[in-house]
């Protein structure tokens, strides 16, 4: 069904076209208004809280630092594109000719942001409960198997854990400068760390976050 993902039937169609619409395809269809980016902000600060609160309640044992360790590992690229796939997304994508030819299908970014787009798209659908379940069921299913596979290195979080232990503050993430078409996509990130930065590039904005911070980490370790 056009307006069904997974086991989740949308009482707004257009909710799910929204989600499933890549910013590359306005340039192509100038009948379509928006992209789902603002549903991938929406999603991604759900998916936060709801796994959050499952680790939190899970892991009655863990501090702080390995709770923040293990959701990043839950949430992200990787592990999201895999979801993605799974619900079979890809073959649902409203992408530009340009995007698809560059194999933006099959782009872990652009399929991990839409998994977060149809998570904020179930939030506004049918509410919170709904979205929690989805995620349940197609994310922390899977805890085991994330928390044994995952082999990458998150700096992100490791660089947040000792920032916030000696500062009580959370680094900041500023985007400086993007470069290249839709379908090629270069960002580049400054993390603020006081009076210092690290910079790091990336093909999407997690991937150049992750960067900046392990040159933050590798210039001082300590921090």
């Amino acid at each position: 069904m056009i307006n069904q993902v997974g086991s989740v039937t949308f009482k707004n169609a257009d909710l799910i076209k929204l989600a499933l619409t890549h910013r590359s395809a306005l340039n192509e269809h100038p009948e379509i208004a928006s992209s789902n980016e603002r549903l991938e902000f929406l999603g991604d600060a759900v998916l936060e809280i709801v796994v959050s609160n499952f680790l939190y309640h899970q892991f009655p044992q863990k501090e702080e630092g390995e709770l923040t360790h293990l959701r990043a590992k839950i949430v992200q690229t990787k592990t999201l594109a895999a979801a993605a796939k799974n619900l079979k997304l890809q073959d649902r994508l409203i992408l530009s000719k340009g995007e698809a030819r560059a194999q933006g299908r099959s782009k872990p970014s652009i399929l991990a942001n839409t998994f977060e787009a149809v998570v904020g798209a179930i939030y506004l659908d049918q509410g919170l409960n709904l979205a929690r379940q989805f995620i349940t069921d197609h994310l922390l299913v899977k805890l085991d198997k994330i928390v044994k596979d995952a082999k990458v290195t998150d700096y992100k979080s490791r660089l947040q854990e000792i920032w916030q232990k000696s500062h009580h503050r959370a680094p900041r993430y500023q985007v400086v400068k993007t470069r290249g078409p839709d379908h090629l996509k270069s960002f580049t990130v400054k993390v603020i760390l006081g009076q210092s930065f690290a910079l790091g590039s990336g093909p999407s904005k997690q991937a150049a976050e992750q960067t900046a911070a392990q040159k933050a980490l590798e210039k001082n370790p300590l921090i």
